[in-house]
């Protein structure tokens, strides 16, 4: 894969005024609108990384590094790409390197396409791509995501200190029911029932959600404007039709691996027809594997080096901050506040 040419921003920003309100669809939350939130004193931080993709070293790095920054958070959200391929084997090493490393005891797990590598190998040391599936199951590869994350859907709710983390993902691989099709997410109408109805459920309670999905939704953060990332959805608007509705709803998606130092790492996107005009934000994760450029050529290009980056987010009455984190500098790079619609 591919990825894209990047402007660096360094330091604090804010979707106050529009700053990052460029590009179509692209909105600043208004302060007019923005309603009375106690204030309780209280800020629940946690931590979201994505695409480990087999670099433990880089995974135990980045755990230590959000130890020592943020030791008492209050959840780890992971966007996908958890293993390489998706065998039991590389769960279970993920696992151990968690176990190793100080973490919070609330881990939300999104499913990500790396999952479901498996049938191009006919055993782990052979790539076998012409034999594909090389006898596995579609059915198999979500067992071991379920036995691994200790449940039995792709989608899952959880809670982070109190703030509202829903989980999302494809429930097929595409490529088992269409052979022009590979890891294009599909959602079913009981997947897009369920979001509708608890983010419904928190707008009610007027709570922030946190949602997380490894692949990125269209013309949104940084790589999603490229060919490579426009067609990740087979239901792209019904998605987009759902989130667009709610003004503090943050949407984190990985997958891309491009840089946080780019300046549309977090966006508002709007979406016609859904009555929000400040539409809902919108969070690159990054990776914790290695990190991907625009190649001047419609693709994309290894940054090559050192690349270990991810976010903490800090909930409280009256906005989010979200900050970006180099894990192998321990340094941060920049970070943005969101104000809230919502109260307590």
């Amino acid at each position: 894969m591919d990825r894209r040419s990047f402007m660096a921003t360094t330091g604090s920003a804010s979707l106050v005024g529009g700053a990052l309100a460029a590009g179509a669809g692209l909105a600043a939350p208004s302060a007019e609108a923005a309603p009375r939130r106690p204030d309780r004193g209280r800020t629940v931080r946690f931590n979201i990384i994505s695409d480990i993709q087999g670099d433990l070293a880089d995974f135990g790095r980045a755990l230590d590094d959000l130890h020592r920054i943020n030791p008492n958070s209050a959840g780890l959200g992971i966007a996908g790409d958890i293993t390489p391929r998706g065998y039991d084997f590389e769960y279970a090493a993920v696992r151990q390197t968690l176990e190793r490393h100080p973490h919070p005891r609330n881990v939300a797990w999104a499913i990500g396409n790396h999952e479901f590598y498996v049938p191009k190998y006919s055993d782990p040391n052979t790539l076998a791509e012409a034999t594909w599936p090389n006898g596995t199951t579609e059915d198999s590869l979500f067992r071991s995501f379920y036995n691994f994350a200790g449940r039995n859907k792709v989608y899952s709710e959880t809670s982070f200190g109190g703030v509202p983390v829903l989980s999302l993902g494809t429930e097929r691989y595409s490529h088992y029911h269409d052979a022009k099709l590979w890891d294009e997410v599909w959602i079913s109408d009981a997947q897009f029932a369920w979001l509708e109805d608890r983010l419904a459920y928190w707008a009610r309670r007027r709570r922030p959600v946190m949602v997380l999905t490894h692949h990125p939704l269209p013309n949104t953060v940084s790589g999603t404007h490229n060919k490579l990332y426009l067609n990740d959805y087979l239901q792209p608007d019904r998605l987009l039709s759902i989130l667009g509705r709610h003004k503090d709803v943050f949407l984190f998606s990985g997958h891309t691996h491009w840089d946080l130092n780019l300046s549309d790492w977090v966006v508002r996107r709007v979406v016609p027809g859904t009555g929000n005009l400040e539409g809902f934000t919108v969070v690159n994760t990054s990776a914790v594997q290695v990190g991907w450029m625009d190649d001047g050529k419609g693709g994309e290009v290894s940054l090559g080096g050192a690349f270990n980056q991810g976010l903490q987010v800090e909930v409280g009455a009256h906005s989010v901050v979200i900050k970006a984190r180099d894990f192998t500098t321990g340094t941060w790079l920049k970070q943005l506040t969101v104000p809230l619609h919502t109260g307590s």
